[in-house]
């Protein structure tokens, strides 16, 4: 059994995480931080979690905590990730893993030297909506893929983490908040590398970070595909494959909270359509990460996956800023 500490205990890890550790096998948390010293004691109790930090170094520094579930702002993962390392605590951090490539690249550095288990938490990649795409794909059924979209929007401006909208915590607006599941998905599903990107964006008074997003990539093998991100419009996702030979679409397939209708088409027939839920992504993710710790096998996201997420995601900014196709 692993024991997890959680840093940043807010509403991430009360909404998603907590009922995912909750269903899991082989792990359970331990230990929470949060800044403020009564807060931090309030969930504790909530939850049933016996050891309530400010920091996370102290929870890094408990004996009680095998593990560390990094999920504080953007701007302290850094800073988080090498106290875990310091400790020689197995680290799993949230997407997007860093505010820009270099400090993406001292986390994975800094975890190898120290030989240390780094994971990022691309949920997506547990998604059962997520892996049909891919067992799809990989065995040929819809052909060579000549295009693919993504679109996340959300209403992120209602968000109780207000942190996302300022720039000093947080690595982007939806570009990087949510844009980074897109396409990381699309890389997992078409188990392919971005080549080049193109992206425009738009800004609004609310925030200093872009509003909405768009981005044309270029994958090696040819593939062109387009996400599509907003913080200014309804919860919605979409997921879609063009092949050669049929189409793989799926409207919210990226969502884990209501049933997603998964179809493959060729022309206007229907040739299989499923039902699944992506309820058990969360409880998929944490028990495959404490697998990885127990067993010392490799994670599934290494820290390099998401070191190449964020190559991805600083060559959109640099595109949104030059107007010109820019590479990873």
């Amino acid at each position: 059994m692993v024991r997890f500490g959680i840093a940043g205990f807010g509403l991430h890890a009360v909404k998603r995480l907590m009922p995912g550790f909750a269903k899991a096998r082989n792990c359970r948390v331990t230990a929470l931080s949060r800044r403020d010293p009564e807060r931090a004691k309030e969930s504790a109790r909530e939850f049933g979690i016996e050891h309530a930090f400010t920091s996370a170094a102290e929870l890094c520094a408990s004996p009680d905590v095998d593990a560390v579930f990094i999920a504080t702002p953007d701007a302290m993962h850094l800073a988080d990730v090498r106290e875990a390392v310091r400790h020689r605590k197995p680290v799993l951090v949230e997407k997007p893993m860093a505010m820009n490539p270099a400090e993406a690249r001292l986390m994975v550095d800094s975890a190898n030297h120290g030989g240390v288990l780094l994971g990022v938490a691309h949920v997506m990649r547990f998604e059962e909506s997520v892996g049909w795409f891919c067992e799809r794909i990989a065995a040929g059924t819809i052909g060579k893929p000549m295009l693919a979209r993504a679109a996340f929007v959300a209403p992120l401006l209602t968000s109780a983490r207000t942190w996302i909208g300022d720039p000093r915590l947080a690595t982007g607006g939806p570009l990087a908040d949510i844009g980074v599941h897109c396409f990381d998905t699309l890389r997992y599903i078409l188990n392919d590398e971005v080549q080049s990107v193109m992206a425009q964006a738009t800004y609004d008074s609310h925030w200093v970070v872009e509003a909405s997003g768009t981005t044309l990539f270029r994958f090696a093998s040819g593939t062109l595909a387009t996400m599509s991100v907003s913080a200014r419009a309804p919860y919605q996702t979409l997921l879609e494959v063009i092949g050669e030979d049929g189409i793989l679409s799926a409207m919210n397939a990226l969502n884990v909270e209501h049933p997603i209708t998964l179809d493959l088409r060729r022309g206007f027939d229907v040739i299989e359509r499923r039902e699944v839920l992506n309820d058990r992504a969360y409880t998929a993710q944490i028990e495959a990460f404490a697998e990885a710790v127990e067993s010392g096998k490799p994670f599934a996201i290494p820290g390099e996956e998401g070191l190449q997420n964020q190559r991805i995601l600083d060559a959109i900014f640099r595109s949104v800023k030059s107007g010109k196709s820019e590479t990873p």
